[in-house]
């Protein structure tokens, strides 16, 4: 099967890299718009196939998105991170012209495809898709839980002392530093709730490490981290291409679960070959609660900029 990347800076190359090292996908074709740079790109991993042992064709093109038909999935990372001087309002006018661009592309050369959106502020990028593509809302997927999860699973292996394997917790809500919602009473070791192994002080500074985990790589790299965001797309795409119906979280248009509708947020789902199976509601704590609603307020304040 084919999958097609859209956007050939670090997220999107990291994104081919490891959904052609997993070997599932038939061919994996990289789109940017800077001439020459998705080729390039294309090149060099093509490069590495014989030293890393995968048989994924990938191949790259410059906006020829007659390149993509037959895609059986999309990932769309395209879009410009907000300047220094740049309102918020006008980093979503120019994020989403550009995703609405790649969408509508998309679609119009693989009718049949399932999107996974990354561009920032993925909510409302999410959101945008499903306004204007014209898709079924269960082929539309925004990334962001997944990262936050695999981000709130490495801080809690780090307060254990364990390795990464025993723990399991998940990361529901906004895509934010302010609006995520790591569910530190469902998070457990093997089983047990890590209640059981933490102080109430070191749970919070789980959850609060998690909340700042992309800030904190930023501020470390000096931009945007690429390995765990590439990682986290691959496993949803493998879910879907594979129908392993992997129950991941991920940010979808909501209608009634969780209190909320006609808003794109983090919840967990099932995911397989149709995308979005089965959105899952687990209970929530009071000041769970609390905290998602506040979240959509957010994020419904945001969306309001794309009027």
């Amino acid at each position: 099967m084919k999958v097609t990347v859209v956007g050939s800076g670090a997220v999107g190359a990291s994104c081919a890299e490891y959904i052609a090292m997993k070997n599932f996908a038939a061919e994996v074709v990289l789109v940017d718009i800077k001439e020459g740079f998705a080729e390039g790109k294309a090149m060099d991993l093509m490069q590495t196939a014989s030293l890393n042992g995968f048989d994924t064709k990938i191949t790259g093109t410059t906006g020829d998105y007659s390149k993509t038909a037959g895609s059986k999935v999309a990932v769309i990372t395209s879009g410009i991170p907000r300047k220094p001087g740049m309102t918020r309002e006008e980093l979503i006018g120019i994020n989403a012209g550009i995703v609405k661009e790649v969408a509508e592309n998309l679609v119009k050369h693989s009718p049949n495809i399932i999107l996974v959106v990354v561009s920032n502020p993925m909510d409302t990028m999410a959101y945008l898709v499903h306004k204007i593509s014209g898709l079924p809302k269960e082929r539309i997927i925004g990334m962001g839980g997944a990262l936050d999860s695999a981000r709130f699973k490495y801080r809690l292996a780090e307060a254990l002392n364990c390795p990464i394997s025993d723990v399991d917790g998940m990361v529901i809500a906004a895509h934010s530093d302010t609006g995520m919602v790591p569910l530190i009473s469902q998070a457990t070791r093997n089983g047990i709730p890590v209640s059981e192994f933490l102080s109430e002080e070191q749970q919070n500074y789980v959850v609060e490490e998690t909340k700042v985990g992309g800030a904190t790589l930023t501020k470390l790299l000096g931009t945007s981290a690429w390995y765990a965001p590439g990682a986290a797309v691959s496993v949803m795409v493998q879910s879907i291409l594979c129908d392993w119906k992997k129950m991941i979280p991920c940010s979808l248009l909501l209608n009634g679960e969780y209190g909320q509708s006609d808003i794109c947020l983090g919840v967990p789902a099932i995911i397989g070959k149709n995308g979005v199976e089965k959105i899952v509601e687990v209970p929530l704590t009071a000041a769970e609660k609390e905290k998602f609603a506040t979240a959509a307020a957010a994020v419904r304040e945001v969306n309001g900029d794309l009027k």
